[in-house]
Protein backbone atom coordinates (compact mmCIF):
# COMPACT_ATOMS: atom_id res chain seq x y z
CA UNK A 1 0.00 0.00 0.00
CA UNK A 2 2.66 2.72 0.63
CA UNK A 3 4.43 1.31 -2.04
CA UNK A 4 1.59 2.04 -4.33
CA UNK A 5 1.00 5.44 -2.62
CA UNK A 6 4.54 6.21 -3.39
CA UNK A 7 4.27 5.21 -6.98
CA UNK A 8 1.02 7.31 -7.37
CA UNK A 9 2.39 10.53 -5.87
CA UNK A 10 5.95 10.25 -7.82
CA UNK A 11 3.32 10.25 -11.01
CA UNK A 12 1.72 13.27 -9.95
CA UNK A 13 4.84 15.49 -9.07
CA UNK A 14 6.06 14.31 -12.70
CA UNK A 15 2.56 15.28 -14.20
CA UNK A 16 2.97 18.66 -12.61
CA UNK A 17 6.43 19.40 -13.75
CA UNK A 18 5.95 18.37 -16.87
CA UNK A 19 2.67 20.64 -17.02
CA UNK A 20 4.91 23.58 -15.68
CA UNK A 21 7.59 22.65 -18.05
CA UNK A 22 5.13 22.73 -21.34
CA UNK A 23 3.57 26.30 -19.78
CA UNK A 24 6.89 27.88 -19.96
CA UNK A 25 8.30 27.19 -22.95
CA UNK A 26 5.04 27.26 -25.12
CA UNK A 27 3.93 30.94 -23.69
CA UNK A 28 2.09 32.28 -26.68
CA UNK A 29 3.09 35.65 -27.85
CA UNK A 30 0.39 37.85 -26.29
CA UNK A 31 1.63 35.82 -22.61
CA UNK A 32 5.86 36.94 -23.34
CA UNK A 33 4.60 40.56 -24.21
CA UNK A 34 2.68 40.37 -20.93
CA UNK A 35 6.26 39.30 -19.17
CA UNK A 36 8.00 42.16 -20.75
CA UNK A 37 5.00 44.77 -20.02
CA UNK A 38 7.13 46.08 -17.01
CA UNK A 39 10.01 46.96 -18.97
CA UNK A 40 10.27 50.39 -19.73
CA UNK A 41 13.14 52.02 -22.67
CA UNK A 42 15.16 54.25 -20.51
CA UNK A 43 17.03 55.43 -23.60
CA UNK A 44 14.97 57.10 -26.99
CA UNK A 45 17.29 56.45 -29.58
CA UNK A 46 17.89 59.71 -30.67
CA UNK A 47 19.13 61.63 -28.19
CA UNK A 48 21.03 61.31 -24.47
CA UNK A 49 18.41 63.50 -23.15
CA UNK A 50 18.70 62.05 -19.41
CA UNK A 51 21.55 61.10 -19.70
CA UNK A 52 25.02 62.70 -17.70
CA UNK A 53 28.05 62.70 -19.49
CA UNK A 54 31.06 64.01 -21.27
CA UNK A 55 30.36 64.67 -24.85
CA UNK A 56 33.80 64.48 -25.70
CA UNK A 57 33.39 60.63 -25.15
CA UNK A 58 29.71 60.10 -25.47
CA UNK A 59 26.97 60.67 -28.53
CA UNK A 60 24.14 58.41 -29.89
CA UNK A 61 24.98 57.44 -33.27
CA UNK A 62 22.29 54.57 -35.66
CA UNK A 63 20.03 54.43 -32.42
CA UNK A 64 22.60 53.44 -29.54
CA UNK A 65 24.68 55.40 -27.02
CA UNK A 66 28.37 55.31 -28.39
CA UNK A 67 31.36 55.78 -26.53
CA UNK A 68 34.12 55.62 -28.06
CA UNK A 69 38.34 56.91 -27.64
CA UNK A 70 40.24 58.41 -30.44
CA UNK A 71 43.66 58.94 -30.66
CA UNK A 72 42.69 62.15 -30.06
CA UNK A 73 41.36 61.99 -26.50
CA UNK A 74 43.11 59.50 -24.80
CA UNK A 75 41.38 59.56 -21.38
CA UNK A 76 43.06 59.42 -18.17
CA UNK A 77 40.51 58.35 -15.85
CA UNK A 78 37.59 55.78 -16.79
CA UNK A 79 34.61 58.04 -17.46
CA UNK A 80 30.75 56.91 -17.14
CA UNK A 81 27.75 58.32 -19.04
CA UNK A 82 24.95 58.51 -15.91
CA UNK A 83 21.10 58.09 -16.10
CA UNK A 84 19.45 60.68 -14.25
CA UNK A 85 16.45 58.70 -13.52
CA UNK A 86 17.81 58.45 -9.68
CA UNK A 87 18.86 55.67 -7.84
CA UNK A 88 18.03 51.89 -8.19
CA UNK A 89 17.44 49.63 -5.68
CA UNK A 90 15.52 46.13 -7.10
CA UNK A 91 15.97 45.84 -10.14
CA UNK A 92 16.19 44.32 -14.19
CA UNK A 93 17.90 46.08 -16.58
CA UNK A 94 18.42 44.85 -20.03
CA UNK A 95 20.18 45.99 -22.79
CA UNK A 96 21.86 45.04 -26.21
CA UNK A 97 26.07 46.26 -27.05
CA UNK A 98 28.65 45.76 -29.25
CA UNK A 99 32.29 46.19 -28.28
CA UNK A 100 35.41 47.16 -30.34
CA UNK A 101 38.35 44.15 -30.23
CA UNK A 102 39.99 46.86 -27.73
CA UNK A 103 37.43 48.09 -25.21
CA UNK A 104 36.89 47.66 -22.01
CA UNK A 105 33.77 48.96 -20.85
CA UNK A 106 30.52 47.76 -18.50
CA UNK A 107 27.44 48.58 -16.89
CA UNK A 108 27.38 50.43 -13.68
CA UNK A 109 24.87 50.09 -11.05
CA UNK A 110 24.12 50.23 -7.18
CA UNK A 111 26.71 53.62 -7.24
CA UNK A 112 27.87 56.51 -5.68
CA UNK A 113 30.08 59.24 -7.44
CA UNK A 114 33.33 59.26 -7.14
CA UNK A 115 33.76 63.21 -6.25
CA UNK A 116 37.12 63.29 -7.16
CA UNK A 117 36.99 62.88 -11.07
CA UNK A 118 34.24 64.21 -13.27
CA UNK A 119 31.50 61.81 -14.71
CA UNK A 120 32.97 58.76 -12.32
CA UNK A 121 31.05 56.17 -10.51
CA UNK A 122 32.03 53.47 -8.08
CA UNK A 123 30.46 50.74 -7.64
CA UNK A 124 29.15 46.89 -8.88
CA UNK A 125 29.68 46.38 -12.91
CA UNK A 126 28.57 44.16 -15.48
CA UNK A 127 31.85 43.93 -16.92
CA UNK A 128 32.06 44.09 -20.59
CA UNK A 129 35.61 43.64 -22.91
CA UNK A 130 36.20 42.87 -26.43
CA UNK A 131 38.26 40.08 -25.33
CA UNK A 132 35.98 38.46 -23.72
CA UNK A 133 38.14 37.77 -20.68
CA UNK A 134 36.03 39.29 -18.33
CA UNK A 135 32.73 39.77 -19.88
CA UNK A 136 30.07 38.80 -17.19
CA UNK A 137 32.15 38.97 -14.14
CA UNK A 138 31.03 41.24 -11.23
CA UNK A 139 33.82 43.96 -10.70
CA UNK A 140 32.93 46.80 -7.68
CA UNK A 141 34.69 49.45 -9.34
CA UNK A 142 36.96 51.70 -7.32
CA UNK A 143 36.16 49.84 -4.22
CA UNK A 144 36.32 45.62 -3.45
CA UNK A 145 37.33 44.96 -7.24
CA UNK A 146 36.24 41.67 -8.52
CA UNK A 147 33.68 39.94 -6.84
CA UNK A 148 32.65 36.90 -9.01
CA UNK A 149 34.19 35.78 -11.87
CA UNK A 150 32.51 34.16 -14.95
CA UNK A 151 31.01 31.20 -14.65
CA UNK A 152 31.31 31.54 -10.07
CA UNK A 153 28.47 31.70 -7.41
CA UNK A 154 30.24 33.86 -4.97
CA UNK A 155 29.50 35.04 -1.48
CA UNK A 156 30.92 38.07 0.01
CA UNK A 157 31.66 38.58 3.18
CA UNK A 158 33.22 41.38 5.24
CA UNK A 159 37.08 42.17 5.85
CA UNK A 160 38.70 41.94 9.20
CA UNK A 161 37.40 44.82 12.14
CA UNK A 162 41.57 46.03 12.30
CA UNK A 163 41.45 46.28 8.26
CA UNK A 164 40.33 50.40 7.55
CA UNK A 165 40.98 50.65 4.24
CA UNK A 166 38.68 48.67 1.63
CA UNK A 167 41.91 48.15 -0.60
CA UNK A 168 43.73 46.65 2.46
CA UNK A 169 41.57 43.59 1.73
CA UNK A 170 42.29 43.09 -1.63
CA UNK A 171 45.02 40.80 -3.41
CA UNK A 172 45.63 40.39 -7.33
CA UNK A 173 42.80 42.76 -8.06
CA UNK A 174 39.93 40.61 -6.24
CA UNK A 175 38.31 40.75 -2.87
CA UNK A 176 39.77 38.52 -0.29
CA UNK A 177 36.19 38.20 0.86
CA UNK A 178 34.94 36.27 -2.12
CA UNK A 179 33.78 32.94 -1.14
CA UNK A 180 32.97 30.52 -3.99
CA UNK A 181 29.55 28.42 -3.60
CA UNK A 182 29.65 27.00 -6.64
CA UNK A 183 30.73 26.64 -10.39
CA UNK A 184 27.99 28.14 -13.36
CA UNK A 185 30.23 26.97 -16.04
CA UNK A 186 33.80 26.69 -17.24
CA UNK A 187 34.51 29.99 -18.00
CA UNK A 188 36.05 29.71 -21.01
CA UNK A 189 32.83 27.43 -22.61
CA UNK A 190 31.00 30.74 -21.03
CA UNK A 191 32.86 33.12 -23.22
CA UNK A 192 32.32 31.19 -26.36
CA UNK A 193 28.30 32.14 -25.94
CA UNK A 194 29.53 36.10 -26.17
CA UNK A 195 29.97 36.90 -29.90
CA UNK A 196 32.99 39.01 -30.84
CA UNK A 197 32.47 41.87 -32.77
CA UNK A 198 28.89 41.55 -32.98
CA UNK A 199 25.72 42.49 -30.47
CA UNK A 200 24.98 40.63 -27.35
CA UNK A 201 22.66 41.11 -24.89
CA UNK A 202 22.99 41.89 -21.13
CA UNK A 203 20.60 40.98 -18.69
CA UNK A 204 21.10 42.19 -15.10
CA UNK A 205 19.12 40.86 -12.20
CA UNK A 206 19.90 42.58 -8.41
CA UNK A 207 16.96 41.66 -6.12
CA UNK A 208 18.09 42.26 -2.30
CA UNK A 209 22.13 41.64 -2.21
CA UNK A 210 22.11 39.14 -4.50
CA UNK A 211 23.12 40.24 -8.48
CA UNK A 212 22.90 37.93 -11.39
CA UNK A 213 24.78 38.77 -14.77
CA UNK A 214 23.43 37.17 -17.68
CA UNK A 215 24.39 37.37 -21.09
CA UNK A 216 22.62 36.08 -24.09
CA UNK A 217 20.30 34.43 -21.75
CA UNK A 218 23.13 32.43 -19.99
CA UNK A 219 24.15 32.75 -16.43
CA UNK A 220 27.78 34.37 -16.13
CA UNK A 221 27.87 35.21 -12.80
CA UNK A 222 26.02 35.36 -9.12
CA UNK A 223 26.85 37.35 -5.84
CA UNK A 224 24.96 37.06 -2.66
CA UNK A 225 26.73 39.90 -0.96
CA UNK A 226 27.13 39.74 3.01
CA UNK A 227 29.27 42.74 3.44
CA UNK A 228 27.08 44.96 5.44
CA UNK A 229 30.34 47.09 5.91
CA UNK A 230 30.74 47.76 2.09
CA UNK A 231 27.54 46.91 -0.19
CA UNK A 232 25.36 49.06 -1.68
CA UNK A 233 21.46 47.92 -1.50
CA UNK A 234 20.70 50.96 -4.03
CA UNK A 235 22.73 53.36 -6.09
CA UNK A 236 22.85 54.91 -9.44
CA UNK A 237 23.47 53.66 -12.94
CA UNK A 238 25.31 54.16 -15.85
CA UNK A 239 28.06 52.88 -18.76
CA UNK A 240 32.03 53.16 -18.42
CA UNK A 241 34.60 54.09 -21.07
CA UNK A 242 37.53 52.46 -19.97
CA UNK A 243 41.22 54.26 -19.69
CA UNK A 244 42.94 52.25 -22.51
CA UNK A 245 43.57 52.36 -26.56
CA UNK A 246 40.91 53.75 -29.21
CA UNK A 247 37.94 51.64 -28.40
CA UNK A 248 34.20 51.75 -29.54
CA UNK A 249 31.32 50.75 -26.91
CA UNK A 250 27.77 50.70 -28.13
CA UNK A 251 24.47 50.09 -26.32
CA UNK A 252 20.62 50.26 -27.67
CA UNK A 253 17.39 48.33 -26.71
CA UNK A 254 17.92 49.83 -22.99
CA UNK A 255 14.86 48.05 -20.87
CA UNK A 256 14.22 48.93 -17.02
CA UNK A 257 11.87 47.06 -14.54
CA UNK A 258 11.67 48.44 -11.05
CA UNK A 259 11.08 45.05 -8.81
Amino acid sequence: MISLISNKTLLAVATLATVAWVNLTCQTPAEKEELQADFKPIFDGKSLEGWEYDPVYWSVKDGAIVGEITPETVLKNNTFIIWKGGELGDFELKLDYWISETGNSGVQYRSDRFTEVPYALRGYQADIDGGNRYTGQNYEERKRTTLAYRGQQTRITSQPDSIKETRGFVERNAWKGLNLVSELGDRAELGNLIKKGDWNTIHIVAKGNVMKHYVNGTLMSEVTDDDAKNRMLKGLMGFQVHVGPPMKVMFKNIQLKKL
